[in-house]
């Protein structure tokens, strides 16, 4: 039985080629489209889970009260990590871990600035990295030691065994290597080439050893025995930052290792989501790419339902049942859907390097992974059986009498489904049309809102070892104005791009104590507005011929929470009185999608991190770059002159927004196509059964042009019912994913005007280039027999 229904379902396909290659294409990649996505959201639902017992792993947040909101936050006083060890029941190991952060690891002529972390030693218990050299009981213990990974020791080392050799950090530390582990997997949030004990930073960094539990400036994990201890083990630690200390209102809680990249996002101290929004609708996509491939199976099967009617009906008279006539059906799909397979899994090798360099990661199939190939394999069979059922049953049904004596079953309730299934196609390509055209409006309103600065030819270096002089960068300002490289030169404590720094000891006249505002402070030196291209709404800015040391800049966030209406001048308590000169406009750290957050900034020299430059117009780039790269080696020859363009560093806050309108746009692009081919299949099979009817009308005297408008005007009333049933699906989706930003493009008739637009002009073209081929036939040919 299987070899004749092989040999008839080969047959099939042979006799049918055309309806064959576009069912094979249309499956092929909608396989393809739906697995490429499903590789993407399983490598991000990986996340942070090749640990053992990651799932008793939490990562702890600080939720602090403000008069208007909770703020969630990953930092915390050192002294809590001990507090938490003694204390909690059902704890087995916590460790504090410093914020990643580049620094100089050196040995002999090798020097690599690199991503370091501190850490206690119950860290690397926690994040069981594979150990390649060293002994793990003693990681972390000492405070001369050092962890490196895989791909830093071989940089270092070369083929020389890494373990005990001393190296420099910073040219100032001599640090012995402990051991090696393996570099942390492509999908870890935790972000290190090397790590080092925590000993080492409190003798790095002595103030932490006396700070307050008002000081924030770590992170803190926990790994509990059994999870039964979570709901006591959290409530007790939400008052233990209190108990030291009345004044603070930090409350501890504990968030799961594996939903610390997805479920990022916290308002008023809850979770709300994160990046697991956009994953679930790259997941919905993924299905819904197959589903429409599986559509257009179903639509072509039931387009030939009269070629096969007559087969049908001698098979019944002969004596086949029902369920052997679904078995044949069912088996030429599952055949076509298994050829398919093998097309996408070409498809996805080939596209799969493309893919990787957009996200910036490494998707690959693992072909030893029975993971992969249940996933492949249940997915393939599931295609198969959505699309091969309906055909099947429906082809099935037909009456052997009915059939064989010529009755006409192209019409009515078949022709009413085909219809609706081209109707489904096109609602899904119009949503996503609509959707990505406001993703993209959404993206182009933000990058052209004012950021409160000028990020053209501006770059930013590190001040890190002689830089971390004043003397030293003085020199570096000077040669580099006098060399025509730069036009202007100014310090920061942070870059321009990022957040942090902030405190709530800011106090102001009239200010109720209760409240609780966090305001953002940064330190800077002369020329910050002239360099920054930063508005100065009232005021000045800081000066060399006024001592500024007891003078600020605020922001408009900060005069709008202080209540001034004339701020400048007034003074204000900042651990000190200090007045304020000048009133800044707002600009963006953080988010470019969130309302500005109050700001104050001091003049101090001596607690500046990163040094900000503008290029000079109106020499070449390149030179300048280069320019200014030989002076900062040549100044400070230890450390490799990282040049950074905030330009660059402020496109990045994009980055979601911009995978989600390209993978839309990929992704929908082939929605459309699969839908195309089947409009195609759909137009030949149409144009086939009206040959006749065509020929005639040329007779008698219908143009081509008549002949097109014929067999184009029911496609367009489909495609064009297909849009009046996605609109309204698109706007609540649409609505849904703006109302998570604060600064939004409204929702215009713009997207909508495209989506039909082009969707019609699509389906003319698509439908028209077989009915173009039909309506200049000569009708001789189709009537001379008749």
């Amino acid at each position: 039985m299987f070899r004749l229904n092989l040999k008839i379902a080969l047959r099939n396909l042979w006799r049918n080629k055309g309806f064959t290659l576009i069912n094979l294409g249309g499956l092929a990649i909608g396989l393809a489209s739906c697995m490429i996505l499903l590789l993407y959201v399983a490598y991000e639902y990986g996340y942070d889970k090749q640990f053992t017992d990651y799932d008793k792993t939490y990562v702890l947040y600080n939720n602090q009260k403000t008069a208007s909101e909770t703020f969630s936050f990953m930092a915390f006083p050192g002294q809590l990590r001990d507090e938490i060890k003694e204390k909690v029941p059902g704890v087995a190991k916590v460790s504090r871990l410093s914020y990643a952060e580049p620094m100089l690891l050196s040995y002999n002529q090798n020097n690599f600035k690199m991503n370091a972390v501190f850490g206690d030693p119950d860290l690397l218990k926690m994040f069981d990295y594979r150990v390649l050299k060293g002994n793990p009981n003693t990681f972390l213990n000492s405070v001369d030691g050092v962890i490196l990974t895989e791909t830093l020791a071989k940089n270092l080392f070369g083929n020389e065994d890494p373990l005990n050799k001393v190296v420099k950090l910073d040219n100032k530390e001599s640090l012995k290597v402990e051991g090696v582990i393996a570099d942390r997997p492509k999908n870890s949030t935790l972000g290190q080439d090397y790590i080092m004990s925590w000993r080492l930073y409190e003798k790095l960094n002595p103030w932490t050893k006396d700070s307050g539990w008002g000081n924030n400036y770590c992170m803190l994990f926990v790994k509990l025995q059994d999870n039964s201890f979570f709901a006591r083990a959290n409530n007790q630690m939400k008052g233990m930052i209190k108990a030291h200390d009345k004044a603070i209102n930090g409350e501890p809680f504990m968030h799961p290792l594996s939903k610390w990249h997805l479920y990022d996002k916290f308002e008023n101290g809850k979770n709300v989501g994160g990046k697991i929004d956009q994953l679930k609708i790259f997941f919905l996509l993924a299905f819904c790419i197959l589903l429409i491939a599986c559509v257009n199976f179903m639509n072509l099967s039931t387009a030939k339902s009269e070629k096969r009617a007559r087969e049908v009906g001698v098979r019944k008279a002969i004596g086949s049942s029902r369920n052997n006539l679904v078995g044949q059906f069912m088996f030429e799909s599952v055949l076509l859907t298994t050829l398919s397979m093998l097309v996408a899994f070409v498809l996805i090798e080939v596209s799969l390097p493309y893919f990787n360099n957009l996200l910036g990661i490494t998707l690959g199939i693992d072909y030893k992974d029975y993971k992969f190939w249940s996933v492949f394999l249940v997915l393939t069979l599931l295609t198969a059986v959505i699309a091969g059922s309906y055909p099947a049953f429906y082809l099935s049904s037909f009456d052997p009498v009915k059939v064989l004596k010529g009755f006409k079953i192209s019409g009515g309730s078949s022709l009413s489904i085909r219809k609706f299934l081209v109707i489904f196609q096109f609602v899904f390509a119009a949503c996503l049309i609509v959707c990505t055209a406001v993703i993209y409006q959404q993206l182009n309103y933000i990058k052209n809102k004012p950021i409160g600065y000028n990020k053209a030819n501006l770059i930013q270096i590190s001040t890190e070892g002689e830089f971390s002089k004043k003397e030293k960068r003085e020199i570096l300002k000077d040669e580099l104005l006098k060399s025509g490289a730069i036009t202007a030169f100014t310090e920061y404590s942070l870059s321009l791009t990022s957040g942090g720094n902030n405190t709530y000891g800011i106090n102001w006249p009239g200010k109720n104590q209760k409240d609780k505002i966090l305001v953002n402070f940064r330190f800077t030196n002369l020329d910050l507005t002239k360099t920054t291209g930063m508005e100065i709404l009232k005021g000045r800015d800081f000066s060399k011929d006024f001592v500024d040391t007891a003078n600020v800049l605020v922001n408009e966030a900060l005069v709008k929470v202080m209540g001034m209406k004339d701020p400048v001048g007034k003074m204000i308590e900042w651990g000190q009185p200090v007045r304020i000169i000048g009133v800044v406009k707002d600009y963006v750290m953080e988010s470019p999608y969130q309302k500005a957050i109050p700001l104050l900034i001091a003049q101090n020299p001596d607690n500046v991190t990163t040094i900000i430059m503008r290029l000079n117009d109106k020499n070449n780039i390149t030179s300048s770059v280069n320019q200014i790269s030989e002076t900062a080696k040549r100044l400070n020859p230890a450390y490799p002159a990282t040049i950074r363009f905030v330009d660059d560093n402020f496109e990045l806050k994009f980055k979601n927004e911009k995978l989600l309108g390209t993978l839309s746009n990929w992704f929908g692009g082939f929605a459309i196509f699969i839908s195309c081919l089947g409009l195609l299949g759909l137009a030949l099979f149409m144009a086939e059964q009206r040959k006749k009817e065509i020929s005639i009308r040329k007779v008698l005297g219908a143009s081509t042009a008549n002949i097109l408008t014929l067999l184009n005007k029911d496609f367009v009333k489909l495609v064009a019912i297909a849009n009046l049933i996605a609109f309204p699906l698109a706007y609540i989706v649409i609505n849904k994913w703006l109302s998570a930003y604060e600064y939004r493009v409204s929702i215009s008739p713009l997207p909508f005007i495209i989506a039909i637009g082009l969707s019609v002009l699509i389906a003319i073209l698509t439908v028209s280039v077989q009915s173009l081929k039909v309506a200049k036939a000569n009708p001789v040919d189709a009537l001379k027999y008749e």
